[in-house]
C-alpha cells in the first residue's frame, strides 16, 4: 500500500467517485474499507483530485465518507506452479476455497492467494551462477502435470541480469527464493518461483512475431477442413441464443490439438458454467488418458457476478495463457461471451458520461476489442523454441443480428468468422456454423482446390433450393434437382457431426481428408438418374452408408467394408464424372 488515501463522494452503480489526497495513477488497484471489508476496483478515470474507480464487488453498504486505499499496483495476477486444473473468478480467486470459506454464497471482500503457498514442488534448475539471462529466460523447471512447467525470469526485469546463485535440485515451495540475480549496477533481485504481472499489458519476452501458418485442428470437420483455424491465429463465433455457441467451444476445447486451453466464461449463464464445471473433470483427455481438467483452466465470471469483473475475466484468462505460450506451448483461450463483456462496458461508459457510440456502446469499442484479439499470435521464444496463443471468442448478437456494433468490432480483427445459423439450429443441423456465411483467412488441412469445388456445390444447392419453394420441385429440371441433391448430400454426411457419437465426435485429419475425397467422388459423378424420385430414393440410401461409416471405427473390417460398399453404389449409379472432380480428388490421394 501506498501513502495516498481518499474518501468516497459518490457512488453511481459500481463505478465509485473518491477525493484523492495524493499520487494515484491510472488502472490503479484501489480498496475501499466498508465496515470489515475491503472492496476492490480499479481507477478508470482521473480528473484533478477526483478519481473514478469501478469496484469489483456489489457496492451496497458503500457510503459518502467511507476511507479508501490505493496499492500502487495495477490489476494483477499470480503467475507460477499450480494454475491448471484451477477455477478462478475473474480476479484469481481460486472458487473451491473461496467456497469453503464463506458457503455457497459467495461473500464481497475476500481474496485468496491464486496459487498453494504449502505445496512444495521438485525443482531442477538448468542455469549456473556466472550465467547471463533476461526476462522471460528459463532459470529451471518443476514437473506440473505432463508438463515441465518452466519458472522464469519475471517479466518485469528489464535488461540483461547475471545469475549470482541458483539453488540445487530439489524441493521448495513456490515463495522460496531459487536464484538471486545481479544487475549491472550490482542490485540483487531475488527470484521465486512465482511473480506477478499487470492484466492489460501484453508479455512481450519474445524475439520475433511470427505468422500463423499450421492449423490448429479441432477435430470438427466443418471448420478444420471448410473454415480453419491457424495456431496463433484468432476467430469468433457469433450466433443467437440457443444456436450452440458454447458446445462448440467446449467440443473444441477436447478436441483441438493444443497443449493448454483456457476457458473464461464471461458474463455467461451459471447454467451453462456449472454444466462445464462438472463435466471437465470427468471427461478423459483423448491426448494424455488423464483427466481433462489436468490441461485446463477455467475463469468463471458468470452473468450473476458483478459486471466489473467480466473485463477482468477476459485480461486475467489472456495473461495467464501468455503465460504458458512462453513455455513453448500451444494455448487456446475460449472466451464465452465478449458480448456481455461489451455491455459491462456499455454500462461503465454511460456512468462515466462518455459520448456513446452506435447503439450507446462506448466510441472505443472497437480499439479495447482489437486490442483483446491483438494478445494472440505465435512467436519464436529467446531459445528458438515457438509458442502460441489462439483466441476463440463467442459473440451474442440480440436476434443474431450480425449487423450490431460488437460483432462488426470483432470481424474487423478476427482471421475466421464462424457465423451461426438460427436455420440450422432449429433443423437440428449441427454444428450450426453456416457453410455460405462464414469464411477463413486460414489455410486448413485440406487442398484449397478441392476445399472450393464443395463450397460450390453448397452454393449452386442453396440456390436451388431457394428456387425450388417459389416454383416447387415439379419446376425443377432433373439435372438442378441432382445439384440440389448433392449439396444436400455434402451437408448430412460431412457438414454435420454427431459430437454425442464416441467415433464422429472426434475425427482425425486423415480421416477427413479419405471422407471428404469419398464425398468429392459423389459430386464429381453424373449420377444416371431415371426421375426426381430414383435420384431422391439413390442419395437418401447413400446417405445412410455414410453416417454408418461416419459412426465406424476407423480403418476396421467394418469401416473397410462399408467403404467398399460406396463405392459400389456409386460407380453403379454413375455414367462418368466430371475431370476437374476426378483430377481434384486424385491429388488428395
Amino acid at each position: 500500500m501506498t501513502d495516498t488515501k481518499g474518501r468516497v463522494t459518490g457512488v453511481n452503480g459500481n463505478m465509485v467517485s473518491v477525493r484523492v489526497d495524493g499520487v494515484v495513477s491510472m488502472n490503479e488497484v484501489a480498496y475501499i474499507q466498508v465496515d470489515e471489508k475491503r472492496l476492490k476496483s480499479e481507477v478508470i478515470r482521473l480528473r484533478g483530485d477526483l478519481a473514478q474507480v469501478q469496484v469489483f464487488e456489489m457496492t451496497k453498504g458503500i457510503k459518502v465518507g467511507d476511507p479508501v486505499e490505493f496499492s500502487g499496483e495495477l490489476l494483477s495476477v499470480e503467475l507460477g506452479p499450480g494454475l491448471l486444473g484451477q477455477i478462478y473468478d475473474g480476479l484469481q480467486n481460486p472458487l473451491p476455497l473461496v467456497a469453503e470459506k464463506t458457503g455457497n454464497f459467495l461473500e464481497p471482500g475476500i481474496y485468496l492467494d491464486a496459487l498453494p503457498r504449502d505445496r512444495a514442488w521438485t525443482f531442477k534448475p538448468c542455469v549456473k551462477a556466472g550465467g547471463r539471462v533476461e526476462a522471460g529466460d528459463a532459470l529451471g523447471h518443476v514437473p506440473e502435470g505432463v508438463f515441465e512447467h518452466r519458472i522464469m525470469v519475471p517479466f518485469g526485469l528489464a535488461g540483461s541480469w547475471t545469475v549470482k546463485s541458483v539453488v540445487p535440485e530439489g524441493s521448495y515451495r513456490i515463495d522460496d527464493t531459487i536464484a538471486v540475480l545481479v544487475d549491472g549496477k550490482g542490485r540483487e533481485t531475488r527470484v521465486t518461483m512465482v511473480f506477478r504481472w499487470p492484466v492489460k499489458r501484453g508479455v512481450g519476452c519474445y524475439t520475433e512475431r511470427l505468422r500463423p501458418v499450421d492449423p490448429m485442428v479441432t477435430k470438427v470437420r466443418l471448420i478444420d477442413t471448410f473454415f480453419p483455424v491457424a495456431k496463433g491465429g484468432t476467430y469468433c463465433i457469433p450466433g443467437p441464443f440457443g444456436a450452440g455457441k458454447t458446445v462448440l467451444q467446449q467440443v473444441t476445447s477436447r478436441n483441438a490439438e493444443v497443449d493448454i486451453v483456457v476457458i473464461a466464461a464471461c458474463g455467461e449463464r451459471a447454467g451453462e458454467v456449472v454444466e462445464t464445471l462438472k463435466e471437465f473433470p470427468e471427461l478423459q483427455d483423448p491426448r494424455t488418458g488423464r483427466s481433462l481438467m489436468e490441461r485446463t483452466i477455467i475463469i468463471c465470471n458468470t452473468s450473476s457476478m458483478p459486471v466489473a469483473a467480466r473485463e477482468a475475466s477476459v485480461y486475467t484468462a489472456v495473461t495467464i495463457a501468455e503465460y504458458y505460450r512462453q513455455m513453448g506451448l500451444d494455448v487456446l483461450l475460449l472466451a464465452d461471451s465478449t458480448s456481455r463483456w461489451a455491455q459491462a462496458m456499455r454500462e461503465m461508459s454511460g456512468r462515466l458520461e462518455e459520448i456513446p457510440g452506435e447503439e450507446a456502446f462506448p466510441a472505443y469499442l472497437e480499439s479495447v476489442i482489437a486490442g483483446f484479439y491483438e494478445r494472440a499470435g505465435i512467436v519464436r521464444l529467446r531459445d528458438g523454441s515457438t509458442g502460441s496463443v489462439t483466441i476463440g471468442g463467442t459473440v451474442s448478437p440480440a436476434g443474431g443480428n450480425f449487423e450490431e456494433p460488437v460483432t462488426q468490432a470483432t470481424l474487423k480483427v478476427v482471421g475466421a468468422f464462424h457465423g451461426l445459423s438460427r436455420e440450422r439450429s432449429d433443423a437440428r443441423k449441427y454444428p450450426a456454423i453456416h457453410p455460405l456465411d462464414s469464411w477463413s483467412k486460414y489455410h486448413g488441412i485440406m487442398d484449397p482446390e478441392a476445399v472450393r469445388y464443395g463450397h460450390e456445390y453448397l452454393s449452386r444447392s442453396a440456390e436451388v433450393g431457394s428456387m425450388m419453394k417459389v416454383v416447387g420441385e415439379e419446376g425443377t429440371s432433373l439435372d438442378d434437382y441432382i445439384v440440389y441433391q448433392k449439396g444436400e448430400f455434402l451437408d448430412a454426411v460431412y457438414l454435420q457431426q454427431n459430437s454425442f457419437d464416441p467415433v464422429d465426435s472426434s475425427v482425425s485429419p486423415e480421416r477427413q481428408k479419405r471422407i471428404y475425397s469419398l464425398v468429392l467422388s459423389v459430386l464429381a459423378a453424373e449420377i444416371a438418374a431415371k426421375d426426381k424420385e430414383d435420384a431422391r430414393s439413390w442419395f437418401y440410401s447413400l446417405r445412410q452408408k455414410f453416417l454408418d461409416l461416419n459412426g465406424t471405427e476407423w480403418k476396421s473390417d467394418r469401416y473397410h467394408a462399408t467403404e467398399k460398399t460406396i463405392i459400389e453404389l456409386v460407380a453403379a449409379k454413375s455414367r462418368g464424372a466430371d475431370p476437374r472432380g476426378t483430377r481434384i480428388i486424385e491429388s488428395l490421394e
